[in-house]
Parts: C-alpha cells; sequence; structure tokens
C-alpha cells in the first residue's frame, strides 16, 4: 500500500508557475508509476501527465504538453509537476495517483484506473 501527499497548490497569476509535489511512501516504491490528475469545477478528471516507476519515461495530455514537466528523485521519494505560463483553464484540483507495475519503463496517462491516491491540492489561477 502506498500513501501520496500533494503540496505546492496555492493562488497564481496568469502566465505564471507553479511547481507541485507528490510525496510517496510505502511498500515497493520502485514498482509504481506516477500520474498526475487534475479535476476542474464541474469537469470530469482528466489525466494529464505520468513518469514511469524507473523514471526514464513520461508523457503528458495535450492539454499540457509544451507547459508542463514532471521529474521522478526516487532518493527523495518524490515526483514534481513543474508548470508554466498558467491560464484560469488551469484552476482545479490537482492530484496524484500511483500504480503498480512489473514494467518499470512505462506510464499510462489517461487511465484513471490508479491503485492508490493522494488528497489533492488546490491550484487556483486568478488576477
Amino acid at each position: 500500500q502506498l500513501q501520496l501527499v500533494e503540496s505546492g497548490g496555492g493562488l497564481v497569476q496568469p502566465g505564471g508557475s507553479l511547481r507541485l509535489s507528490c510525496r510517496f511512501s510505502g511498500e515497493a516504491l520502485d514498482y509504481n508509476y506516477i500520474g498526475w490528475f487534475r479535476q476542474a469545477p464541474g469537469k470530469e478528471r482528466e489525466g494529464i501527465s505520468c513518469i514511469s516507476a524507473s523514471g526514464s519515461n513520461a508523457n503528458y495530455a495535450d492539454s499540457v504538453k509544451g507547459r508542463a514537466t514532471i521529474s521522478r528523485d526516487n532518493s527523495n521519494n518524490t515526483v514534481y509537476l513543474q508548470m508554466n505560463n498558467l491560464g484560469p483553464g488551469n484552476t482545479a484540483v490537482y492530484y496524484c495517483a500511483a500504480k503498480s507495475t512489473f514494467i518499470r519503463t512505462v506510464c499510462d496517462v489517461e487511465s484513471l484506473g490508479m491503485d492508490w491516491w493522494g488528497r489533492g491540492t488546490l491550484v487556483n489561477v486568478t488576477s
């Protein structure tokens, strides 16, 4: 079982940047890929980025491609999501989640079928 805790959300002005952190703990940490998801008010939850268990591969949804960078520090059990040039459409609760896998080099950015979820952190982009 894994526990995930997000941090780094808050109020951001349009055009600003933010780095979200996802600290994970528990068992078999090296055999889980981590995904970032968001859910805007009145909308369904969507996957926006993921990184493989090894940290060697990452994927991005079209909605954030070019404006987001995911990274993983396995020595600190933390995954980061750097987001730049934020707009009001990026306002949402951001969640990280983990999926157990024996294939350490792949991840699925579209899948909501994750095994463990954090509680989320709110990002509010407003002037």
